[in-house]
Order: C-alpha cells, then sequence, then structure tokens
C-alpha cells in the first residue's frame, strides 16, 4: 500500500469554517420551507451542469438541464473494462472515470478527447492499473477521485496533470463531496476522510466500524454516513465529530438523499426507508410486496416522490410522505443504477442492457436504448446531454443529446 501523502493536521478557525460552509450552501440545491411550514421545497439546481456522483451536497439526483424528449446517439468511446462509476459535466466537458483506471475528458458533443489521466504512471508487468469505481467530481480547478488501490487523486481539470493524492488503506468506491475548502469521501479502511481541497492535508477522519461505500451527504453544517456498520452517522463537518448515531439494522451500500430533517436511503435488508436524522426516528418504512431483494442503488428525491432501483429488477417509486408505492416499472434484470429526474421524466440503466427513459407520474417507458452491455452506472445529465458507461469488458461510454 502506498504512503499516505500529506498528512498534516491542521487547525482551522472556526470563523473560516463557517463561511466556508455559508459559501458552500449557495451552490447547493434549493430547499425553502414551504408556505405551511411542513414540507421542504425540492427544486433542481439553476445550473445545467451535473458536475458529483448525485449533483449536488443534498444528493437528491436532479438536473437543470433538459434532455430532448428522444435523445439521440451523438458519439461513444470503447472502454477496455468498462464503466461503473458516473460521468460528470461541466459546460462543455465531459468526465467519465473508468475501470482501466483511466480519467477521460471528452469534448462533450463531439467525444474528442482533450486529456487522459492514469491511476499509475506505469503499469507493472503481470498487473493492473487500479480502475476507478468512484465517480469523478469536478470544481473550478480540480477533478477528484478515489481509486481500488485506496489513492484519492486530485487532477488539475485544464491540463489533467496530477496535483496532489492521498493515500487510504483500502479501496475507495465512495465519491467526494466539496464543502466549501474541503473535501469528503469514504473508503474501505472504515474511515470517513475530510481533507483540505487545496492540497490534501488531512483535516479529520472519522473511524467507523465497517466498509464506507456511499458518498457523503451535506447539510446544515453536518454530513450524513450511511454504511456497511449498519449506523446512520451525524457528523460535524467543522470538528469531525459524531454528534448523532442511529442503528438502521441492515448493510447500506446506497448513498443517502436529504430534504431537511429528513433522510431517504435503501437498504440491504430490501426496504426503503425514510429517517428524521435530528429525532433519530423512521417516519416509515417500504418494502416491495411480492420481492424481498437489496436496494443498492441511490434515490432520487422530487417534492413528492422517492424512487429508487433494486435488485428486484425494478424502479420503484413511492409517495414521499406516505412511503406507499405509486408505480414499479420492471426491467429484466436488476437496477443498481442509480436514477435521475429530468423534469418529468426518470432516467436510469440496468444489467439488462437497456438504458431507460420513464414518466415520472406513472412509470409509463418512453423511451430505451440497448447498450449491449450491462449499465450499473448511474446517468450524468447537464448540458443538454446524457453520458452513461456500460459495465463490462470491451464496453463503451455514450453521448446522447439533440443532433
Amino acid at each position: 500500500m502506498r504512503e499516505a501523502t500529506g498528512q498534516i493536521a491542521v487547525v482551522v478557525v472556526a470563523v473560516v469554517v463557517c463561511v466556508t460552509l455559508l459559501q458552500a450552501a449557495e451552490d447547493a440545491p434549493s430547499v425553502e420551507n414551504s408556505p405551511t411550514g411542513e414540507i421542504p421545497v425540492v427544486e433542481p439546481p439553476k445550473s445545467t451542469d451535473w458536475s458529483s456522483f448525485r449533483n449536488g451536497l443534498t444528493l437528491w439526483g436532479l438536473t437543470g438541464s433538459r434532455l430532448p424528449a428522444e435523445p439521440e446517439l451523438l458519439w461513444k468511446h470503447p472502454a477496455a473494462d468498462g464503466v461503473a462509476s458516473t460521468a460528470a459535466i461541466v459546460g462543455d466537458r465531459a468526465y467519465v472515470a473508468t475501470l482501466s483506471g483511466e480519467l477521460h475528458c471528452f469534448e462533450l458533443r463531439t467525444g474528442d478527447i482533450h486529456w487522459t489521466y492514469h491511476s499509475v504512471e506505469k503499469v507493472k508487468e503481470t498487473t493492473f492499473a487500479p480502475g476507478f469505481k468512484s465517480s469523478p467530481t469536478v470544481t473550478d480547478k480540480l477533478v477528484l477521485l478515489g481509486d481500488e488501490d485506496g489513492v484519492f487523486h486530485a487532477v488539475d481539470r485544464r491540463t489533467g496533470k496530477s496535483v496532489w493524492t492521498f493515500a487510504t488503506d483500502a479501496e475507495i468506491i465512495s465519491s467526494a463531496t466539496i464543502i466549501g475548502e474541503r473535501v469528503l469521501f469514504g473508503s474501505y479502511d472504515n474511515n470517513l476522510y475530510c481533507l483540505e481541497l487545496a492540497d490534501g492535508r488531512l483535516s479529520w477522519k472519522f473511524a467507523t466500524e465497517g466498509y464506507v461505500n456511499c458518498t457523503p451527504a451535506v447539510a446544515d453544517g453536518f454530513t450524513f454516513v450511511t454504511g456497511c456498520d449498519e449506523q446512520l452517522r451525524v457528523i460535524d463537518i467543522a470538528t469531525g465529530e459524531q454528534v448523532r448515531q442511529m442503528p438502521l439494522n441492515s448493510y447500506l451500500i446506497a448513498s443517502p438523499a436529504v430534504v431537511g430533517d429528513l433522510l431517504y436511503v435503501g437498504t440491504y435488508n430490501s426496504e426503503v426507508v425514510a429517517v428524521d436524522w435530528k429525532k433519530l426516528e423512521i417516519l416509515w418504512t417500504y418494502r416491495d410486496p411480492d420481492r424481498e431483494f437489496p436496494f443498492h442503488a441511490s434515490a432520487a428525491i422530487t417534492q413528492d416522490r422517492v424512487v429508487v432501483g433494486g435488485r428486484d429488477k425494478q424502479m420503484h417509486c413511492l409517495d414521499r410522505q406516505s412511503g406507499k408505492q405509486v408505480w414499479a416499472f420492471p426491467t429484466s434484470a436488476r437496477v443498481d443504477s442509480s436514477p435521475v429526474v429530468i423534469g418529468d421524466r426518470v432516467c436510469f440503466g440496468s444489467s439488462d442492457r437497456n438504458l431507460y427513459l420513464v414518466d415520472l407520474k406513472d412509470g409509463k417507458e418512453l423511451w430505451k436504448f440497448n447498450a449491449g452491455k450491462p449499465i450499473t452506472a448511474s446517468p450524468a445529465v447537464g448540458s443538454g446531454c446524457l453520458v452513461i458507461g456500460t459495465d463490462s469488458s470491451n464496453g463503451w461510454i455514450y453521448c446522447f443529446g439533440q443532433k
């Protein structure tokens, strides 16, 4: 295992922390109290970019971009070992990480490659480059993601050159969340990490009792971790101290989505739960009446819906207040692809090799594309385009939009 770089604790002035948290909150999707003060308003981000795994601090899976009614294939690019992570789209660039250990920067509408970054400079004979299962997170200067060897990479967004790296003790699947001048992510070494964005120095780390697979959600100065230790943990970002803990009695692969005081997540125990993270109470639990399979995908959240795919081969749409099923859309294989809500449509992939668009209202199929390989990655929808990769050898990266 590589030695950790830049693991030097730093003292953060409280005033500076407060300022950076407030600045980061300005970029988050809109969460406002309704006129009755009961239900927070859930709105897509104003930006048309898709800069991270679930496109925002609260991980709602909403896009501010439009997409044609019947998206057309603009280009495709080979991915030798496939793609398991979500792309990022910022402006006229798409950033896609592969299981071969490559991070590509594409011209969004043409597929021309501006640069390619590799997880290791040189692959030793009889070995493989560590792949990227972590989704890239893009800032104004950097692209950030972790690899299968447990190294977290900060890459110059303009040149594709390494800016800094930080080594953990196990693979990183968790995608990065940016809060002010800090970056949060989890590792399979059971820790949640907080690093300084500028140079990768360790600000703090919090030890859980199991793998941290999820991408950390952020709200009100706290981050939320649902992990393989079957716990919901609420961590103060300024200090790295745990302020709340609640057993959920199940492994948690999915990342949580947060709306105000409420958190939504699917579990390995075949349930989707709505949790009041301040009161530490479960408000409702959903379980499919006929099938019991884990939920690995993360949920998309709208004003009145929770949409989440399951290993029962279905995309489930639930009433956000009651947890009752509104509709379920069947596919022919498991759905590990986390859905994206595009206005009144839901986009997701399935291991049945299809990419789907369905109606948010009733779950009716509107469009599909057969990619020829399983799709476990989640769609990225930004700047009028949809980018996604297939998860298998001899896979492809696809970009759809309006010709």
